[in-house]
């Protein structure tokens, strides 16, 4: 599984039985609140924008959010090291319930907007941090139990939110599916600081915090994604806009560089992509987002458009792998225990990009049984993947430095899935726009599917169109094996520690 080195005593796992499950309880109803404010508001788009208006800028209603949870996760990482779990979960969790009350109480677009970045910068918190006190928590040989719970918690309620979101539209009114979070929150919130205890920490000398390199990661991060996101969207790639914002980004980069090299704690220090397990952990999760984009983004409409199918159904055409992935990560410790958390990662990966390849030779129009089955493979195969680096990425470091490498390596899968949307975006749209004679893109087609139906041509190059981008999706599966047989060591330096 990995060479074994000895570390510090683990400082959360000192905890009282009775009182972790408790925490673990917390965490999942945290874990929760961050899943569903994900897909939430989605089906009830039409109502909100009916009471408040703003058409032209819903889509900030999710970018905002998303912009917010990543730019702000190795910053909440960093202070995890520094104050303590217990007080950056209890303050993110402060700002998200406060975010989500301001959205509630909205009276506009613009003002929702504004308060749905509040969450993000809660969401953010908890996120990463409710990932680090899972690893704290439990010592090394009982991580792979309370990460597949939390994987669950995730699937569930990533696929229940659109769902949830639409009957509290449709029953009682939009703003409730703001004001749902506050109560589930508030138990959290309570658990939390009831039952969670960290040792007393050495107070002798007084924590520096690199606020410099806050800032300039947080606005590095934000024109850069703000530029992927709004790329093709408002306005064209290559029109000032776009270019204006890249460039300013690129410029920031070489801000935050500077900024971190002179800190002498520094937000994302320099040995997160000095140690080759870590940055081939990040680099491999990156790509893990990057492919997700395919099933998660383009699926559903592939499954109204060419297979005809209810969006109801389609809907569990793509649902099907949040079975599939909690069991097979569940599973995945009987196989790291034997060929390690490397070789584990590269046989997960290996046949997710096996299974994404095999989409665009599945035949047309096809039933609807045969892309489900595909899903339920990748799900198993994106199991065996993912829970593995992160266990055992989360091993290789003490606590002090748990924080911040859990935090990168979410970001760079977060990161990854924005790059993922604006390239698979504008890959789907170039077929769709060169099969139809450059008329139409994808959103419009996804728009127009309840007008009835869909024209043959137009079935043509929907189809068409999402083979391209699963081919993308295989080749960043495949990106991913390369990146863990040369870079990432073939035993990963595990921390010995007490339990373990």
């Amino acid at each position: 599984m990995g060479t074994t080195k000895p570390a510090a005593p683990h400082t959360a796992r000192g905890t009282e039985p009775g009182r972790r499950g408790a925490v673990v309880a917390a965490l999942m109803l945290a874990m929760a609140l961050a899943a569903l404010d994900s897909t939430i508001v989605s089906t009830a788009v039409p109502q909100i924008v009916g009471d408040l208006g703003g058409f032209s800028v819903f889509s900030w209603l999710f970018s905002g959010y998303l912009l917010a949870v990543t730019v702000t996760l190795p910053v909440y990482g960093k202070l995890s090291d520094t104050f303590g779990r217990k007080p950056v979960l209890v303050a993110g969790a402060v700002v998200f319930l406060l975010g989500s009350l301001l959205c509630a109480l909205a009276w506009n677009m613009g003002a929702l907007i504004a308060f749905r970045v509040v969450q993000g910068l809660g969401g953010g918190a908890l996120q990463g941090t409710v990932q680090t006190l899972a690893a704290d928590l439990y010592p090394l040989r009982e991580r792979p139990k309370i990460q597949a719970k939390l994987s669950t918690v995730w699937a569930v309620s990533a696929v229940a939110g659109p769902g949830l979101g639409g009957v509290l539209a449709a029953y009682a009114d939009w703003r409730w599916i703001f004001l749902v979070n506050l109560p589930i929150g508030a138990m959290a919130l309570w658990l939390i600081v009831r039952h969670l205890h960290e040792p007393r920490r050495d107070s002798a000398a007084r924590p520096r915090v690199d606020w410099a390199g806050a800032l300039a990661v947080f606005a590095c991060g934000g024109v850069l994604l703000t530029a992927l996101v709004q790329g093709g969207v408002a306005w064209a790639w290559l029109s000032a806009p776009s270019l204006a914002l890249f460039g300013l980004g690129l410029a920031l980069v070489a801000v935050v560089v500077l900024v971190e090299r002179r800190a002498a704690e520094p937000i994302i220090p320099g040995w997160v992509w000095r140690r080759r397990t870590i940055a081939a952990v990040n680099l491999a999760l990156g790509a893990l987002g990057l492919l997700m984009v395919a099933p998660t983004v383009f699926l559903p409409t592939y499954a109204q458009a060419v297979l005809g199918l209810a969006p109801v159904a389609a809907g569990f055409v793509l649902s099907v792998w949040t079975v599939s992935w909690p069991v097979s990560a569940a599973l995945s410790q009987h196989v790291y225990r034997r060929i390690g958390f490397r070789n584990t990662a590269l046989l997960g990966i290996g046949a997710a990009a096996l299974v994404l390849l095999a989409f665009p030779f599945l035949p047309y129009p096809g039933a609807a049984w045969q892309p489900t089955l595909l899903m339920l493979l990748l799900g198993a195969a994106l199991g065996l993947f993912q829970l593995p680096l992160i266990v055992g990425v989360q091993s290789t470091v003490g606590w002090s430095e748990r924080g911040t490498t859990t935090a990168s390596v979410l970001f760079c899968r977060q990161t990854g899935q924005t790059v993922g949307a604006a390239l698979f975006g504008a890959v789907a749209n170039g077929v769709l726009a060169a099969r139809l004679g450059g008329a139409g893109d994808l959103d419009a087609v996804a728009r127009g599917l309840d007008d009835g139906a869909v024209a043959e041509a137009t079935r043509r190059a929907v189809a068409e169109a999402v083979h391209a981008v699963y081919l993308g999706a295989a080749c960043a599966a495949a990106l991913a094996f390369l990146v863990l047989l040369l870079v990432a060591p073939r035993r990963f330096p595990v921390l010995s520690e007490p339990g373990d």
